[in-house]
């Protein structure tokens, strides 16, 4: 009796046991499944280097990141996708190897510079072309990077609509560059592009060359540098003669500058120059609502086109970008011009009368290059006899003693045939073709009153009445050239524009 109530028991034992494993075959389905895969995941890692680690919180964070999709998945909100440029980096951990040596690990993020930045790009013929931009310096003068041109034809029947060529980087700046350096690319296909008419697009592919890092793979940015329009190639320019005989290409202007100085500036050049001349200023913050003023009666005669370039102050390069501004400008009018002068607006061209600007350039026609010598003026010394007239003087007009130290060597401006020039700099070209003259035998010569462009206060601050003086310990001379300019470049002012600039402050 004792032994049929056991084996009841058993059987009633063995049907509680199916049926809880009946009621929950779902749930061990799933226990079995994860145990599973736990025991793969100790294989897996078995095989994978040294270097990788998994820790606890590793698989806290990817457990949650798991719960999170799986949960979003189930939820009506709309999810926006974040793309990233690169995949995250594996992160590498210090370890210890063979002897006890400790070997450290360094785990690279985000990134120190661009690796181009366009600022223009021109044709410069049938078949060449120029990008003009801004580098990591960084790159440029330690790693290897690397810049190839594309043509690609917008007419499909053209059997050159795909054509390639290695672009050679031109450096100006002679390595004065911050953060950013100045890149000239130079784009020079076998055969010509584009001269059919039907347009075209001309592709940059910079590559960075693996950024200094031997264990990056090298990328490479495309760039999209130019776009020509079907039909807009006039290739005639290319041998026309050109608009303009003079050219002013101006540093980029920042600051708090004087619009009565920037008024004689303007009017002194534009009546050395004369009617075929044109200026190209730049606005890197200096031009305010009076130096405007003081140069639209000029832009509105044609003689002077403004451009705003503050935006290139984003970029740490050097002296406002100098470089940069200077070779856009002559890749932009390269074209437009038979000579391009370079100079700043505290700087005034100065001919001897027996000459002009026409016959100076005439006679150096067989030159690419001539460069200026420098006449370093004060900027405070006045005459004694002009007390109570300064305020009505202008600047070159009341500065009148130049220094004549010896022994120093002073920055030279100069002029150059732009269509024989690929690339420049601040005081001279180094890369052009043909010859470059430095001696003129003063003919031709700069007076520089350096600072006051930005001074806005009466410039004399001290009146002397001798024609030889010594300030600071500098030899001082009186030179009243400019001053005797002074009397024709008003009268000049008036005529070309009226008395419209007569209250002009400084």
């Amino acid at each position: 009796m004792v032994k049929e109530k056991e084996k009841d028991q058993k059987e009633k034992d063995n049907k509680l046991f199916v049926g809880v494993v009946w009621n929950c075959a779902t749930e061990i389905k799933i226990l079995l499944t994860a145990l599973l895969f736990l025991s793969s995941l100790v294989i897996i890692l078995q095989f994978l280097p040294s270097r990788f680690s998994l820790s606890s919180s590793d698989l806290q964070l990817c457990l949650s990141k798991l719960s999170s999709s799986t949960s979003t998945s189930t939820s009506e909100v709309p999810q926006v996708s974040v793309l990233s440029s690169s995949s995250s980096p594996l992160i590498q951990k210090d370890q210890i190897i063979q002897q006890g040596i400790i070997k450290r690990a360094f785990n690279s993020y985000g990134s120190a510079a661009y690796s181009f930045i366009q600022m223009g790009s021109y044709r410069g013929g049938l078949n060449t072309f120029a990008i003009i931009g801004l580098a990591s310096k960084p790159l440029i003068v330690y790693g290897k990077p690397s810049y190839q041109c594309q043509w690609i034809s917008d007419d499909d029947r053209n059997n050159n609509n795909n054509i390639t060529t290695f672009g050679s980087k031109i450096l100006p700046d002679w390595g004065y560059g911050r953060v950013y350096t100045v890149v000239v690319i130079n784009c020079t296909f076998p055969i010509p592009v584009g001269i059919n008419g039907s347009g075209g697009r001309l592709i940059l592919h910079a590559s960075d060359g693996g950024s200094g890092d031997t264990d990056v793979v090298v990328s490479t940015e495309k760039i999209e540098a130019l776009v020509e329009a079907p039909g807009s190639l006039n290739a005639s320019v290319f041998s026309s003669p050109p608009v303009y005989d003079y050219f002013y290409c101006g540093s980029p202007l920042y600051g708090d500058l004087s619009p009565q100085r920037v008024r004689e500036w303007i009017a002194y050049h534009v009546k050395l120059f004369g009617e075929k001349s044109h200026f190209v200023i730049y606005d890197a913050g200096g031009i305010h609502s009076g130096v405007l003023e003081v140069l639209k009666p000029w832009i509105e005669k044609g003689y002077v086109t403004l451009q705003d370039v503050r935006e290139q102050e984003r970029f740490d390069g050097y002296y406002h970008n100098q470089f940069l501004v200077v070779n856009d400008c002559l890749h932009r009018y390269r074209f437009m011009a038979k000579w391009m002068f370079f100079f700043d607006v505290d700087e005034y061209i100065y001919v001897q009368p027996e000459s002009t600007i026409q016959s100076i350039v005439n006679e150096y026609s067989g030159y690419t290059q001539f460069t200026i010598e420098q006449m370093p003026m004060s900027n405070k010394l006045c005459l004694a006899s002009d007390a109570g007239n300064t305020e009505r003087e202008w600047g070159f007009e009341k500065l009148v003693y130049r220094n004549v130290q010896r022994g120093i060597r002073r920055d030279r401006k100069y002029a150059i045939q732009p269509r024989n020039t690929f690339a420049t700099g601040v005081h001279m070209s180094q890369n052009v073709a043909g010859r470059t003259l430095h001696r003129i035998d003063g003919r031709i010569k700069y007076f520089h009153y350096h600072g006051t462009i930005s001074e806005r206060h009466e410039l004399c601050r001290q009146l002397v009445n001798e024609s030889q003086i010594y300030i600071e310990k500098k030899p001082y001379i009186l030179d009243t050239t400019l001053r005797d300019a002074a009397a024709a470049v008003k009268s000049f002012e008036i005529k070309s524009i009226g008395s419209q600039l007569q209250r002009t402050r400084q």
